[in-house]
């Protein structure tokens, strides 16, 4: 009786856990599913870095459009193309100088992003969306686009609007604005 007890145990403990064999087949099967998944993974980080990007932006617009008005005095959205940078200044004793907050800090986009700028300002070698005390802007266009060819762009139609984010249509090697819905 003893034997059969100890017997019984002893296959008891066996079939509690996992044999080498099956881990190993589980692991093989999650590597195969994780490889498949991984090539949509990466778009989709691409995609959130230009919704992330055209967030911050039109955050800066914003951000810049209110501090004029309140304060009095000009700001602008400084843009780089060649360095792929954009950072905030403010008109103090007739020029531009950088924001002594984090919002003055320069910005670079993500490694494999592009930016297209139309309809902005430009005074000698920089670009520039300017905000003035009574809350007009340039109604201009800030186009963000990933490594897949897709686009986002921040833009404001007139003067009088506020910026907004945009889905562009592309044809033709084109694109054309269509609001986001």
């Amino acid at each position: 009786m003893d034997q059969y007890i100890n017997t019984h145990k002893i296959h008891q403990r066996r079939d509690e856990g996992f044999t080498l064999l099956e881990l190993i087949l589980a692991m093989v099967i999650l590597s195969t599913v994780l490889a498949m998944a991984a090539p949509s993974l990466r778009g989709f980080f691409a995609s959130r870095q230009t919704h992330d990007t055209a967030a911050q932006i039109l955050a800066l617009t914003q951000l810049a459009r209110s501090q004029a008005i309140s304060q009095g005095i000009v700001y602008r959205l400084n843009f780089d193309t060649r360095q792929r940078t954009y950072w905030l200044t403010a008109q103090q004793a007739g020029s531009f100088e950088k924001l002594q907050t984090g919002f003055g800090q320069i910005f670079t986009l993500p490694k494999d992003m592009v930016m297209e700028l139309e309809a902005v300002e430009e005074d000698d070698t920089e670009m520039f969306l300017a905000f003035t005390p009574q809350g007009t802007v340039t109604a201009g266009t800030v186009r963000l686009i990933d490594r897949r060819g897709r686009a986002l762009e921040v833009t404001c139609p007139t003067v009088t609007e506020s910026f907004s984010i945009v889905e562009p249509e592309q044809s033709n090697g084109k694109y054309t604005s269509r609001q986001n819905g």
